[in-house]
């Protein structure tokens, strides 16, 4: 079986079309695994199984349960083997229909419907009951699922390897390399390729049939796909004789062992003595890699992420665990979301990059169309930046240039929140906060900006007005300086995950206009949802002057940002003037509009948009408040709070990073500490099992006290 915190190990099996083979190839590969466990392992602890996800064209077995004609096939092949009795049947379908048609016809007319994730979830816990498991497809690669999925979506939701079955004979090399780009376009990883013959052969097609195994192994092995076998045709296997096809099934599976032990091996990536290129890697990484917020050399230790899926990332090691970050907070609808990467894919064979200086593309106007369409209203221009501090610098630039433009020279400063974090550049730097921010070392060269209170009142609790008295004062005071206000609307992030009540940030919207003061809104994070609300903003129903946006814009695929501006501020700057002012606004990243990312943003919006996600985000801020509540009476907890998709645990004291997240590993979740904050901020498509993996292993560490 798969131990404890192992991902599942095994492989999907699909054909270049629906007679390719991929049966008979399934049936003698899982033959062929347990006579390898036989021999290898004496006490008879090794398990093979064999898994169809979706089974059409079933009849009613002799117990009036559907018989899945492929599971038969599977059985029949093992006849003969002297095999230890079973906990678990060694092939079964999870999913049967009656009609002898495609998956997503036959469960319409079962009136069912089919989903690649669903799917997938089962097999990974069907495949975590054998050592190997073997996931055959239905047909080919693009056979539908749904009126929106197909194979493809179930495969990359799996993530397994994948096994191709072509068909040898006329034709098969063209279909077959469309198979493997289509497989690459989808970042599968390969075990490799089968050759099989599905009739005698013909004398006149002994040269074609040879030249289709040679042209195929080598542009297979240029793709990842090694040959592993060119299977010769077998009447046998359905011979009237039941001794016969015993016969024939055992010789199948020695054609197949090679192939069965290179599937093993190339599902055991294993680091150590067993794979010294990834120590290798880890040493040199150690040695030379500077990784964010931590020393150049030794670095602090890492684990090498090999793949990613859904809400998982695969270790080299073999292991895999549950996102609880959202890759800092961008991949909001997981990993390898296919409408992201047939759009990546599609873009960078058609233009990946051009600058935007003078050009523009379909991509940049589109994305531009998308977001003010959601955006606050007021909010009427759209500049594209390349990534979150550089939006806050464009952003904050535009105030400066704003107020020159209007002939108010004298308001340059800006005003922020006491816990405020807004990115690492020097404009972005100046307004994070310069006490308990983690940029104080550069104190002497940031312009000294005006620091506000931190809204006192939480999210959950009746507002005080005295609370924004403070505020208001400060800003009244210094209207005649300050050019804008800039907050994180309603959760201050990396700043100490602070939720503040939306009250707060409707005062400082009344007052900002009242004093002729620009309101910016960094949304970088909060942006897309996460809090409950497309935009934290609309929790107060206020729209700002400038709206920066990041992270989620992209849906974790890539870096790109946009600052979005009323016609207001877009029109002053843009205006020419006297005395030097140029009439337009001086910034322009060298990616900026960059069609790829931009390609992949209107995915991930629309994405976002056909997706459930309010529903999502209700239901992990539930699941989140069950999972961390009880860390409230633990030992060095100060306090626990849940917003939208956002769990966090406070300490009392700072925690060991590095300690804390090798716990985390070691319980198969990703989670990232930093200062006294332990939180989550799970992909929306996050399910509840894995939303309690997470919060589990939060009461755990808490539980042994391995934040003290």
């Amino acid at each position: 079986m798969t131990p404890a915190g192992a991902a599942p190990r095994g492989c999907v099996i699909t054909g270049t079309d629906t007679d390719a083979g991929k049966t008979v190839v399934t049936a003698a590969l899982l033959r062929a695994l347990l006579e390898y466990g036989l021999e290898s392992d004496p006490e008879n602890r090794f398990e093979a199984r064999a898994i169809k996800p979706v089974q059409t064209g079933c009849e009613p077995g002799e117990d009036g349960n559907p018989a899945a004609p492929d599971v038969k096939r599977c059985i029949e092949a093992l006849r003969g083997l002297s095999l230890p009795e079973a906990a678990q049947p060694r092939a079964s379908a999870l999913r049967c229909f009656h009609p002898a048609c495609s998956p997503h016809l036959a469960a319409r007319k079962a009136g069912e419907h089919l989903d690649a994730r669903e799917l997938a979830l089962a097999c990974r816990t069907e495949a975590c009951k054998a050592n190997f498991t073997l996931i055959e497809g239905a047909g080919g690669v693009h056979v539908p699922l749904n009126d929106e999925e197909d194979m493809l979506d179930l495969m990359a939701a799996l993530d397994f390897p994948v096994l191709l079955v072509v068909g040898n004979k006329l034709g098969c090399i063209n279909h077959a390399l469309l198979t493997l780009d289509a497989l690459a376009a989808r970042g599968l990883r390969g075990t490799g390729m089968i050759l099989c013959r599905t009739r005698p052969d013909r004398p006149e097609e002994t040269c074609l049939l040879a030249d289709n195994a040679a042209v195929l192994a080598r542009k297979g092995a240029e793709r990842g796909f090694p040959l592993l076998a060119d299977l010769p045709f077998l009447p046998g296997l359905d011979a009237p004789s039941c001794g016969e096809r015993e016969s024939a099934w055992a010789r199948l599976s020695a054609l197949l062992r090679a192939a069965a032990r290179h599937a093993l091996s190339s599902c055991a990536e294993k680091i150590s003595e067993q794979n010294p290129a990834a120590d290798a890697l880890l040493a040199f990484d150690r040695d030379h890699v500077w990784h964010p917020y931590a020393p150049a050399a030794p670095g602090p230790k890492v684990w090498e992420a090999v793949s990613t899926s859904g809400v998982r990332i695969r270790l080299r090691d073999g292991r895999e665990v549950v996102d609880g970050m959202s890759s800092w907070w961008c991949a909001a609808l997981g990993y390898r979301h296919p409408e992201l990467t047939r759009a990546l894919t599609e873009q960078a064979a058609r233009m990946p990059h051009v600058m935007f200086g003078g050009l523009t593309h379909q991509p940049a106007v589109t994305l531009a169309e998308k977001l003010l369409a959601l955006a606050p209203a007021g909010l009427d221009k759209v500049f594209f930046a390349d990534s979150g501090s550089v939006a806050v610098e464009a952003a904050l630039k535009m105030t400066l240039q704003y107020w020159q433009a209007r002939g108010k020279p004298g308001k340059t400063r800006l005003a922020a929140l006491r816990g405020a974090y807004h990115g690492d550049t020097c404009g972005a730097m100046s307004v994070c906060d310069p006490v308990t921010g983690m940029h104080h070392l550069f104190s002497g060269i940031l312009p000294r900006q005006l620091f506000l209170e931190r809204p006192s009142c939480r999210f959950d609790q009746v507002f005080d007005p005295a609370g924004f008295t403070e505020t208001e004062h400060t800003l009244r005071r210094e209207a005649a300086t300050l050019a804008a206000v800039i907050v994180e609307p309603i959760v201050q992030g990396a700043g100490g995950m602070w939720f503040y009540h939306p009250d707060y940030l409707r005062r400082l919207r009344s007052l900002c206009d009242e004093l002729d003061i620009l309101l910016v809104a960094d949304e970088i994070a909060t942006g897309f949802g996460r809090t409950g609300r497309l935009f934290a903003s609309e929790w107060a129903a206020i729209s700002p002057d400038i709206m920066c946006l990041g992270k989620a814009l992209t849906g974790g695929t890539m870096t790109l940002s946009a600052v979005l501006a009323s016609e207001r501020v877009a029109d002053a700057v843009s205006r020419p003037k006297a005395g030097g002012m140029p009439g337009a606004f001086m910034h322009g990243p060298t990616f900026m509009g960059n069609p790829l990312a931009c390609a992949v943003a209107c995915a991930a919006v629309d994405a976002l948009q056909a997706f459930p996600w309010r529903e999502h985000v209700v239901r992990l801020e539930r699941r989140l408040a069950q999972g961390l509540a009880p860390c409230r009476n633990m030992h060095g907890v100060s306090d626990v709070r849940v917003l939208g998709a956002i769990g966090v645990v406070e300490t009392e004291l700072p925690v060991n990073t590095e300690k804390m997240q090798d716990f985390f590993v070691r319980q198969g979740v990703w989670i990232r500490p930093f200062s006294r904050t332990v939180y989550v901020m799970p992909p929306f498509v996050t399910e509840d099992g894995d939303a309690d993996l997470l919060t589990g292993a939060v009461r755990l560490a808490f539980e042994q006290g391995v934040h003290l």
